[in-house]
């Protein structure tokens, strides 16, 4: 997997030599061998958390880890969606125990180790570039494994138990359709397909499954692959309690298929096969055709984070190029939500 490395010296941080040392401490007092911090170098993938790679070196061969923390070694925001670090790698345990394919959590830092908060784990190689995945010879295999592999995942994932932890809120199809209806019509926009999807959604809603742990963002990107299929799954910091029918529509999304829309599983398969695994692994068994309504309130939900992000590229908060393009692709979720209720139409 290509990433884009940058120096030690660009840490947030104000003095580089003393990360190093607080790194080298910390480190050492989990390995217990006299490892030393060879290098340090921060990836460039993860827009919420910075993600380092560390390379170890004194037991002749080098080790490496991922070190996730958050940015400026600052605290998650009261008010923000991400469960925190912490419980990320309380869940990434959890998920580990249940057989589904993670990096194996290391350390969870602690307040008085000086890094902020954030947890290191194990490196797993493999591709998250989701054009690679989809067009590579090298994954084809791996393409034909997916879809099954996911449902065994995703089996597991939902089977976690989490009873009474405080930092998972309960969040229902219809609650997420009223939070994104709030945001829509807060900015004044006019957008007559994303009125239609909501009144039809609304009149539409199926009766709530039994509440699981939910991924939230489980779609190509946030997977790990290697030439065998799923190698990892990762970015654990939107998991809620929820209908186990939303991760698996989040995957089936058009604007996570990346192109290859004739393959309604991530550009990569068909959804029967991961629904056949999934129930065959414990996960409740449902049609194709339950997935439908969740994947119009996925289009509904990433066309309204498209207008956030433009609106935040107009004004000024965040000038760059990344979010003006991503703002631009409001317009594929309104094509996306015409052929979604065109098909409901005629079903």
């Amino acid at each position: 997997m290509e990433k884009l490395c940058f120096p030690l010296n660009v840490a947030k941080m104000s003095d580089t030599q003393e990360f190093r040392r607080r790194l080298q401490t910390v480190l050492r007092s989990v390995y217990d061998n006299g490892l030393t911090v060879e290098t340090a170098n921060r990836l460039s993938g993860g827009a919420s958390q910075e993600t380092w790679l560390i390379t170890l070196e004194g037991n002749g061969t080098p080790e490496t880890l991922i070190l996730r923390r958050a940015p400026e070694g600052t605290e998650s925001t009261p008010d923000s969606a991400a469960i925190g670090l912490p419980n990320e790698a309380k869940l990434i345990r959890a998920a580990e125990a249940e057989g589904v394919p993670v990096p194996s959590v290391i350390h969870v830092l602690e307040p008085d180790e000086g890094l902020g908060e954030g947890f290191f784990m194990s490196r797993v190689e493999g591709e998250t570039i989701a054009r690679r995945i989809l067009r590579n010879d090298e994954y084809a295999q791996a393409r034909g494994a997916l879809p099954a592999q996911c449902g065994k995942a995703l089996a597991g994932i939902h089977s976690i138990r989490v009873d009474g932890d405080p930092a998972l809120k309960v969040s229902t199809g219809l609650d997420q359709l009223t939070y994104y209806e709030d945001i829509y019509q807060s900015t004044g926009a006019c957008r007559p397909i994303f009125d239609l999807a909501m009144v039809w959604l609304r009149e539409n809603a199926p009766a709530p499954l039994e509440a699981v742990l939910v991924h939230g963002d489980f779609r190509l990107g946030n997977i790990m692959v290697d030439e065998q299929g799923l190698a990892a799954v990762l970015d654990w910091e939107l998991c809620h309690l929820g209908d186990p029918r939303e991760d698996i529509a989040w995957m089936c999304t058009n604007s996570w298929r990346f192109g290859q829309s004739d393959k309604r599983l991530g550009g990569f398969g068909d959804v029967e096969p991961l629904l056949e695994a999934y129930a065959a692994m414990g996960g409740q068994s449902l049609t194709a055709k339950e997935i439908d309504w969740w994947e119009v309130l996925s289009s509904i939900k990433w066309g309204v984070m498209c207008m956030l992000m433009y609106e935040s590229f107009r004004s000024g908060a965040d000038p760059s190029v990344e979010r003006a393009a991503i703002g631009r692709r409001v317009s594929e979720t309104e094509m996306d939500l015409i052929n979604l209720l065109e098909e409901q139409r005629h079903a």
